[in-house]
C-alpha cells in the first residue's frame, strides 16, 4: 500500500470506530474496576479503566462486530434459502380445488 492508500485507510477506520452509549460506557468501566479489583486484587481508577475500554473498542471491538455481521449474514442467507419453501404457492390449483363442480357440463 502507498502512503496515500494508507492514509484513506486509516480515515476510513477512523469513521468506523465502535462506539457504545454514555450508559454502556459507565457500566463498562465499572465492570472493568469490578474485574480488576476481584481477579487480580488490584485497583484501577476510572480513567484507567476508561483508557482499557477504549483500546479494546478499537483494537478487539472490530473483531467481535465483523463476526456479528458475518453471523448474521450467514442467518439471513439461510433464510432467503429457505423462502420457497415458506412462502411457494402451487400454480393452476383452481379446477384440481373446484373438484368436478367447476368442469364443464356436456
Amino acid at each position: 500500500m502507498d502512503n496515500s492508500s494508507v492514509k484513506n485507510w486509516k480515515n476510513w477506520a477512523l469513521q468506523m470506530a465502535i462506539e457504545i452509549s454514555t450508559d454502556a460506557t459507565n457500566a463498562a468501566i465499572a465492570s472493568i474496576q469490578r474485574y480488576f479489583a476481584t481477579n487480580l486484587n488490584e485497583e484501577i481508577g476510572g480513567l484507567g479503566a476508561g483508557a482499557l475500554l477504549s483500546f479494546f473498542l478499537k483494537e478487539i471491538g472490530p473483531v467481535v462486530y465483523n463476526k456479528g455481521v458475518a453471523d448474521a449474514q450467514t442467518r439471513m442467507q439461510e433464510r432467503v434459502m429457505e423462502l420457497d419453501v415458506e412462502v411457494y404457492e402451487e400454480a393452476f390449483t383452481y379446477w384440481a380445488k373446484q373438484g368436478r363442480q367447476g368442469a364443464r357440463q356436456k
